[in-house]
This record gives structure tokens, sequence and C-alpha cells, in this order.
């Protein structure tokens, strides 16, 4: 999953008591930056361990198919709608006590879902774990960034960090099935007990305080408007399975766009908004960040909607079903190592339409999976086509995102980019959920229940294929043309680009 970066820029930051520990204490930094990759391993596998054990959850605990979106929007909800106004609390209130209270939060919130009896209780503490999660990652990777002030020894910490954090992203649907098969699915949650405590006892021990010396605002009031719009259009988008004119859907729909009006009234007003205006008028990141919104969208939906498949229509075990997706896994590192070299010889717009395309036709051929298909016939060729589209596509977006940013809002470009894959993913579910649960219903009495099931999954596939068909069209036509190798600017833009400190 995405990896996080807070807002940081030129400006000096003040250190705790022990200020030259955290650069020349070469001593302490291994031993920190493996307690801090592994509190990101924690908070990557969390964010779709949930997966293997939809279907055990809903059996468990009596979720409607709806419903259980919520086990993962929630998560993605307060992670993505959190994630800037936390990453901006660190620098004020100090990157180490908000990375230890993210933990604390993630941790009792993990006890919570592994020790819930009701369905809200499971939801709520998914949400306070997203609200965690965006406590902590971004300070983490402050922390890691100012441990090792080096250009080359940041980079390999870096590198480590990403890589566990992909590590995390690629094992989460296995350690899920082999807990959820072999277990229960609560040991999905209460495995982050241990990994908590230990940041909790290390961490203060091995990184000293640090904060800006720069007064920063916290735009609350956007935060939590922004938030409450998402919250609100998710859950009326949910409640659409029954019909567009229900009350429940109609006024929750309302409710966000009077909420999304009210967010975009402040942040206009804000001194210091979550994002500013101008961030945004850069037609590159723009396209690039509503291009993730689609990508996100179609993604997170697919994997939602094809462990459940799997399990419900195919009748894999959780076990079985987590280790079908290893070839995923495979996909979508094969797609990475291609993405560098695709950006280079064929510039970012090609690349990203290609990629999209590749993603849409491997989204049509799994929607085709239908009763009785055979893995390697069925699952396999779909799986394999998707994985590498969507492998070649996450670097280009990264780089697409971040073009034109500086020094002083890098930090910004990235967070805000990991916000949108949050909240497209979010937003995707909840859609393609509520389609799947209605072609199903409306199918179910004259194809029968798990035929009907298929049938749902297929409609609510094809749809995500034609969100990624129409990304590959908005890229191609709004993105402009390379005038460099691996960077789409049109000549307008390229000034910007040197010279732009929005």
């Amino acid at each position: 999953m995405p990896i996080l970066h807070p807002r940081r820029g030129r400006r000096r930051v003040t250190y705790g008591s022990s200020a030259p520990a955290a650069v020349t204490a070469t001593g302490r930094r291994g031993p920190a930056l493996v307690v801090l990759c592994l509190v990101q391993f924690m908070l990557v596998l969390d964010d779709n361990v949930v997966s293997v054990a939809l279907p055990s959850i809903r059996d468990d605990l009596g979720f409607t198919t709806a419903g259980l979106a919520w086990v993962v929007n929630a998560y993605f909800l307060a992670f993505g709608g959190l994630l800037l106004l936390f990453g901006r609390m660190a620098d004020l209130w100090g990157r180490r006590r908000v990375f230890l209270i993210g933990v604390a939060l993630f941790g009792a919130a993990s006890l919570l879902c592994g020790l819930a009896r009701e369905p809200w209780q499971l939801v709520g503490g998914r949400f306070v774990q997203g609200a965690g999660a965006a406590m902590a990652s971004p300070a983490s990777l402050a922390l890691i960034t100012l441990l090792f002030p080096g250009d080359k020894e940041r980079a390999k910490a870096l590198s480590v960090w990403g890589a566990v954090a992909a590590l995390g992203g690629t094992s989460g649907l296995v350690i899920s099935g082999a807990l959820t098969g072999l277990a229960s699915w609560r040991w999905i949650f209460l495995i982050n007990l241990p990994v908590a405590l230990l940041a909790l006892v290390l961490l203060p021990r091995l990184v000293p305080e640090s904060r800006t010396s720069r007064p920063v605002r916290l735009d609350v009031p956007g935060a939590v408007l922004g938030t409450g719009a998402l919250v609100s259009l998710v859950y009326g988008l949910l409640r659409t399975e029954s019909g567009w004119g229900r009350p429940a859907a109609a006024g929750s729909l309302l409710l966000a766009a009077a909420l999304a009006f009210a967010f975009v009234t402040v942040e206009a007003r804000s001194a210091e908004p979550l994002v500013p205006l101008s961030f945004l008028s850069f037609r590159v990141r723009a396209v690039a960040n509503g291009a993730t919104l689609l990508f996100s969208a179609a993604f997170y939906a697919m994997a939602f909607l094809l462990m459940v498949h799997l399990q419900t229509v195919l009748g894999y075990r959780p076990l079985a079903a987590g280790v079908a997706y290893l070839p995923y896994g495979a996909g979508i590192l094969a797609g990475m190592w291609l993405s560098s070299r695709a950006l280079i010889r064929f510039g970012m717009r090609p690349t990203l339409v290609a990629s999209f395309l590749i993603s849409a036709a491997g989204l049509v051929l799994l929607s085709g999976v239908a009763p009785g298909d055979g893995y390697a016939s069925g699952v396999l060729p779909g799986m394999l086509v998707t994985s590498l589209g969507c492998g070649l596509s996450l670097p280009t977006l990264t780089v697409a995102a971040l073009t034109g940013t500086t020094e002083e809002n890098a930090g910004l470009g990235s967070a805000f980019l990991s916000s949108v894959q949050q909240v497209g993913g979010a937003v995707g579910v909840a859609v393609l959920v509520a389609l799947a649960t209605r072609r199903r219903n409306a199918l179910a009495a004259a194809e029968g229940p798990r035929r009907a099931a298929a049938e749902g999954f297929s409609y609510a596939l094809s749809v995500a294929a034609a969100l990624l068909a129409l990304g590959a069209v908005l890229i191609a036509v709004l993105l402009g043309k390379d005038r460099h190798t691996g960077h789409a600017l049109d000549a307008e833009e390229a000034p910007a680009r040197h010279g732009s400190r929005t």
C-alpha cells in the first residue's frame, strides 16, 4: 500500500533534551529503524488483512453485505480523512509523541476489534485503528528522515522502510488466511498487540523528541468537515442497494453535499488549509490525483469482491484464498520492475494509459470467473493481467502526482496522494459493493443465490474496468504531451515546475 510522506520543508527543527542523539548516536539508529519498520508493517498489514476474513466475520457477527463493507471502509476513511491533519500535528506537538499516541490508539482499537461481539463494535474499532494509523505513519517517516540526515543513508533507510511496507501489503492476505483458517478471525487484530507494546516500550529509549520551531496552525474544522462528508457519502452510497430514493440514502447524500460545501468554504478562508487550492492548480498533479481516485476505487473494490467471491461462490477455505492471491503480488512486482523502464522509454502519459488499459482488461477477465471454474483456467489469468497493470500504474501515478513539487511541498504532495488513495478505495468499495448487491438481489429468485452472487460480482468488476478505461481516456486527453522523458508537462507548465513554490 502507499508510503506516506508528512509535510516538511525548509524550517528549523528543535529536538528534545537529548538533541544530538538522533544524529550522533548511530548505534541506536539501527534498532530505531527496526522498530519503526515493524510498526509500519503492522499498519500496512491492517490495510488489507481483513479481506480474507470477511466471510468469517460476516457469519460470526451477522453483517449484511453492505454492512460488511464498513469493516474495510471505516479504516480507509479515518486513515485518509485524518492523515493531513495528524501529519501537521506531529510537526507541532512532537513527532515522537504523536507516533506513540497513534501506536497506543491503534493497539487499543485492535483489542476492541478482536473482542467485538456486535457489528458496530468492530466498525468502531476499525475507525479508531485508522485514526491511529493516520497519526503513526507520517510521524514514523518524519522520524526516519531526521535519524538519517545524509542523502545516501536516508535513501537506504527509506528503501528498507518501503520494502517492509510492500511486504506487509503482500503478506497480509496469507497471514490473514492462516490465522482465520487455523485459529479465528479475531487473531488478525490481536496479533497487533505485541508489536504495539514493543514499540511503546522501546522507541522512547531510542529516539529523542523533535518538533518544528515554526508556528503551525491545525485546521481541525476542515478535517472534521472533510471526514464527515466522506463518511456521509459512503454511508449513503452503501444504502443505495435498496434504491436511490430511500430516505436513508438520499438524506446521507444530501448531508455529504452540504458538508463538502462547508469544507470548501472553510478551506478557502483558512490561513493554513489542509490542502492549499493553489497546490491543485498544477494540471499534472490534478490529473494524476483524479486518475488515482478512479484507480483506487477500482482496485480496492476488486480486492474486497474477489476475496468474498473466492470463498462464497468458489468455495475456497480462508487459507486457500490467501495463498491463491500470492501470484497477484508477483504480478505487481513485475509491473513495478517494468514501470521505471517504460517511464524512461515511452514517457509518463503513454505508460499510464497502457497500464490503465491492461488493468481494465484484467478486470474484464476476472469478471468472467463463474461457479465451477478452476483456479488455473479461471482466476489466475485475470489476476496476473490485473496485477501487472497495477504494478505498472502505481510508481508512474506517484511520479505524476509529485511532478512540479518543491522542497516546500513534496511532503504535502505525497501525503495528499495517500489520502486520495484511501478515500478513493472507500468510495469504490461503497459504490461497487452496492451495485453487486443490487444485481444479486434482483437475480436471486430466478438464478439461485450462488449464481446470482456470481452475476453481481461480474457486474461490479465490469463497472470497475469501465472506471479504469475512463481514467485512461482522461489521462490521454488531459495529462499533456511529454516534453521531457518521464515528465508530462505542457510548455506553459514547464516554468511552473522549476519556479513554482505551490
